[in-house]
C-alpha cells in the first residue's frame, strides 16, 4: 500500500507539473501573437493556435480518464483483497469458537458424569455400610460381618483406583483441553490483532483515498479556475490584438494617404519646376544667341566704319540690348539656382521619407524573425511535452507490471492460506476423533464398573445418545458450514478472475489509448506543417 501511495503521489505530481508547463506554453503562445504584420493571414493562425490547444487538452483529459481507470482498478483490488480477509478471519475465528465450544462440552460432559458416578457410588457404599450396620446389630455372626466388611473394603479399594485412573485420566483429558484452550486463545488473540491492524490499514487507506479525493476536488476546482482565467485572458488577448491590428492598420493607411499626397504633390512641384527650368533654359539660350548675334553686329559696324554717327546710334541701342540681356541672364541664373536648390531640397525630402520607409520595413522584419524564434520555442515545448508524455507512459507501464505482481502476491497467499485451512481442518478432525475415541473408552469402562445401576446406566446411556445426535448434528453443522466457506473461497476466486478480467479490459483500454495518443501527435505533425506552411506564407 506504501508504495502504490506513493505511485499515485508521484502521478498527482506529475499531472500538476504537466499543467503549469501546459499553461506556460499557452500563455507564451498568446503572448507570441498579439501583434500581426500587414499582409498576413491572422484568422488562419489563430485557428491553428486553437486547434493545437483543443488537441492538448483533449490528451490532458484522455490522461485524466486513464488515471482515473487506474485508480478504480485499484480500489476494486484493494476491495477484493479485504472482502477474502474479512472473510477468512471470519471464518477462522468461528472454527475457533466452535472447536472451543467443543472442548468445553467434552470436558463438562466428562466432569459431569464422572462426578455422577462418584456420588452413586459413595451412596451405595454408604447404603451397604448402613446394612452391614443394621446386621451387625441384629446378627451376632461378627465373621460374616467382618467378611463382609473386608469384601466391602476391597471392592471401596477398587473403586478407588479405578476413581483415581479416572481423575488422572480427566487431568490429562483437562490438560489437553487447557493446550487446547490456550492454543484457540492464542490464535483468537493473534486473528484480532490481526484484524484490527487490517481494521487500521484499512482506515488508513479509506483516509488516503479522503485526502486524495480532496487533492482531486481541489485541483479540479483549481484547473477549472485557471481554464475560466485562461479563457478570460484569451478573449482580452484577442480584443487587444484586433484593437491593435485595428490602430495599425488605421494608421498605416492613415500614412500612406498623408505620404501619398506629399509625393503627389512634390512631384506636380518637381514637374512644375523642370518646366519652369526648360522655360529658362530656353530663354538663356535665346539671350546668350542674341548676344553672339549682337557682339558679331558690333564686330561689323566696327569694322566697316567707326567714324559714322548714324552708326554710334546703333551702337547705343545694341550696347543698351546688351545690357539687358545680361540682366536677364542674371535673373534667369538666379532663378535656376533657386530651382536646383529646391530640385535638392525635394530630392533629400525624398531620401528622407525612402529611409523612413527602409526602418519601417527593419521593423516588421525584426517582427517576423521574432515570431519565427517564438514558433522554434513552441516547437522545442512541444518535443518536451512529447518526451514527458512517453515518460509518463513508461510510468504507466510500471504501474501496471506492479498491479500484476500485487495479483500474483494476492494469490500465492491465497493458495498458501487454503493450504494452512486445509491443513488446520485435518488436525482438528484428527484431535476430534482422539477425543471421540477417549469419550468411548471411557463410557466402555464406566459401563463395565457400573454394570449393577442399570437405571443409571439407561438414563447415561440416553443421554450419551442425545449427546452424540447433538455432536453429530454440530459435526454436520461444522461441515456445512466448512462447504459453504469453501463456496465462499470459490466465489472470492471467480471474483479474483472477474478482477484479472477487468485489468485485461482496462490493458486493452490502455492500447487503445496508446493508438488515440499516436492519432493525436500525427495531427499535431499535421498542424506542425500547416503552420510552417503558413509561416512560409508570411515570409513570402
Amino acid at each position: 500500500m506504501s508504495e502504490m501511495r506513493l505511485k499515485f503521489e508521484q502521478v498527482t505530481k506529475e499531472n500538476e507539473r504537466l499543467h503549469a508547463e501546459l499553461k506556460e506554453v499557452l500563455e507564451k503562445q498568446l503572448e507570441a501573437f498579439p501583434f500581426m504584420p500587414l499582409g498576413t493571414d491572422i484568422p488562419a493562425d489563430e485557428g491553428i493556435v486553437r486547434n493545437l490547444q483543443e488537441q492538448l487538452q483533449l490528451t490532458n483529459q484522455e490522461k485524466e480518464q486513464a488515471i482515473e481507470l487506474w485508480q478504480t482498478v485499484l480500489q476494486e483490488h484493494d476491495r477484493l483483497q479485504r472482502q477474502y480477509q474479512e472473510r477468512m478471519t471470519e471464518t477462522q475465528i468461528h472454527v475457533a469458537e466452535r472447536q472451543k465450544q467443543k472442548v468445553i462440552f467434552i470436558y463438562v460432559f466428562v466432569n459431569f458424569g464422572i462426578n455422577q458416578q462418584f456420588l452413586k457410588t459413595v451412596a451405595e457404599q454408604n447404603v451397604e455400610l448402613e446394612q452391614l450396620r443394621k446386621q451387625l446389630r441384629y446378627k451376632p455372626d461378627v465373621i460374616s460381618a467382618q467378611q463382609r466388611e473386608t469384601a466391602s473394603d476391597k471392592r471401596l479399594q477398587q473403586m478407588q483406583s479405578s476413581i483415581k485412573q479416572l481423575e488422572t485420566r480427566l487431568r490429562v483429558t483437562v490438560q489437553d483441553a487447557e493446550q487446547l484452550r490456550t492454543e484457540r486463545t492464542t490464535k483468537y488473540a493473534n486473528l484480532e490483532r490481526e484484524k484490527y491492524e487490517a481494521v487500521a490499514k484499512i482506515q488508513d487507506c479509506i483516509q488516503l483515498l479522503e485526502e486524495a479525493n480532496l487533492q482531486k476536488s481541489q485541483a479540479l476546482f483549481g484547473e477549472k479556475q485557471k481554464e475560466e482565467e485562461i479563457k478570460k485572458m484569451k478573449d482580452e488577448m484577442s480584443q487587444l490584438a484586433e484593437d491593435t491590428a485595428a490602430r495599425i492598420r488605421k494608421a498605416v493607411d492613415s500614412a500612406k494617404k498623408q505620404y501619398n499626397v506629399q509625393i503627389s504633390r512634390l512631384t506636380e512641384e518637381l514637374s512644375a519646376l523642370q518646366m519652369e527650368c526648360g522655360e529658362k533654359q530656353g530663354q538663356i539660350e535665346r539671350a546668350i544667341r542674341e548676344k553672339r548675334a549682337v557682339e558679331e553686329e558690333l564686330e561689323k559696324i566696327y569694322r566697316e566704319d567707326r567714324g559714322h554717327e548714324s552708326d554710334n546710334r546703333k551702337l547705343e541701342q545694341l550696347h543698351q540690348k546688351y545690357l539687358l540681356a545680361e540682366t536677364t541672364k542674371g535673373d534667369l541664373q538666379l532663378s535656376l539656382q533657386t530651382t536646383q536648390n529646391k530640385l535638392k531640397q525635394l530630392e533629400m525630402n525624398s531620401e528622407e521619407e525612402k529611409s523612413r520607409c527602409q526602418e519601417i520595413i527593419c521593423k516588421l522584419q525584426s517582427i517576423l524573425d521574432s515570431e519565427r524564434e517564438k514558433s522554434t520555442f513552441v516547437s522545442e515545448q512541444r518535443l518536451k511535452l512529447q518526451q514527458e508524455n512517453e515518460q509518463l507512459q513508461k510510468e504507466m507501464e510500471g504501474l501496471r507490471k506492479l498491479a500484476i505482481e500485487a495479483q500474483q502476491k494476492a494469490k500465492i497467499k491465497i493458495s498458501t492460506m487454503e493450504h494452512e485451512h486445509a491443513v488446520k481442518e485435518h488436525g482438528y478432525e484428527a484431535r476430534l476423533k482422539e477425543m471421540e475415541d477417549t469419550s468411548q473408552k471411557s463410557t466402555a469402562e464406566l459401563r463395565r464398573l457400573l454394570v449393577a445401576q442399570q437405571k443409571a446406566t439407561n438414563r447415561w446411556k440416553e443421554e450419551t445418545k442425545n449427546l452424540t445426535e447433538t455432536t453429530e448434528a454440530r459435526i454436520s453443522k461444522l461441515k456445512s458450514e466448512l462447504s459453504q466457506q469453501k463456496l465462499r473461497s470459490q466465489e472470492l476466486i471467480s471474483q479474483l478472475e472477474v478482477a484479472n478480467e477487468k485489468v485485461t479490459e482496462d490493458e486493452k483500454l490502455m492500447m487503445e489509448y496508446r493508438e488515440y495518443i499516436n492519432r493525436l501527435q500525427r495531427r499535431l505533425s499535421q498542424a506542425e506543417q500547416r503552420a510552417s506552411t503558413a509561416s512560409q506564407k508570411v515570409q513570402n
